[in-house]
């Protein structure tokens, strides 16, 4: 029988480092959902293929192959992508490929086949409200814009990816705004979510609490 640990939050709010902590400390299958969106938009830009070329899009979602290691590593048609699938330009695109309802229903499928009989951590935008609505632990890890924006700009350091602050926080005001507005599965709290707001405490801490609420959960 499954175990459920639904983690969602917006965009830079720490969510992969905090699953992935969580995930190694109580032994969970990590999947990264946002990886196989990214890994769409990827692909998409790398034919060449426009947000409304949906007979495109349908052709590619039925051939695409994506794959993820327990390193964290990412795959993309037999191709390591980890690096790539964070790089700016698949960042600006990635929030509009989300709202493609044949990409969801496809990736949702993905998702879902992976948590099949598996203690899973999982982290999104929609994994508490949408992917899994009956998940065992709801969390929505939040932070402010700045905290986030600068988050991920050391995150892209160690990555070797370069990327100024002010362009990163803009990007993230901006996507805040599209993925709490869009029509298609929006960034929403569920209602039974446990919600934490992580911009003053460290990652340590919010590992800590996280994995309280999953040991208490697993207790009753």
């Amino acid at each position: 029988m499954e175990f459920i640990v639904a983690i969602d939050g917006p965009a830079g709010s720490g969510k992969g480092t905090i699953t992935k902590l969580v995930g190694e400390t109580l032994a969970l299958v990590n999947i990264d959902t946002g990886a196989t969106f990214r890994c769409v938009a990827l692909n998409m830009l790398q034919e060449g293929i426009k947000i409304k070329e949906e007979d495109k899009i349908k052709d590619l979602l039925e051939k695409i192959e994506i794959d993820m290691k327990e390193s964290g590593e990412v795959f993309l048609n037999g191709k390591e992508v980890t690096k790539k699938i964070r790089e700016n330009e698949v960042s600006n695109f990635v929030s509009q490929v989300s709202t493609i309802q044949i990409v969801r229903n496809r990736l949702l499928e993905i998702q879902r086949k992976i948590a099949e009989g598996k203690n899973v951590i999982m982290e999104g935008r929609d994994i508490g409200t949408v992917v899994f609505p009956k998940a065992d632990v709801k969390i929505y890890l939040d932070a402010s814009p700045e905290e986030r924006a600068k988050r991920r700009v050391k995150q892209n350091q160690e990555k070797g990816i370069t990327t100024s602050y002010e362009d990163v926080l803009k990007n993230i005001i901006d996507r805040d705004k599209r993925d709490s507005t869009r029509e298609i599965a929006p960034l929403k709290r569920a209602e039974d979510a446990i919600y934490i707001d992580s911009t003053s405490m460290t990652i340590g801490e919010v590992v800590d609490k996280i994995v309280k609420i999953v040991k208490d959960k697993k207790q009753t």
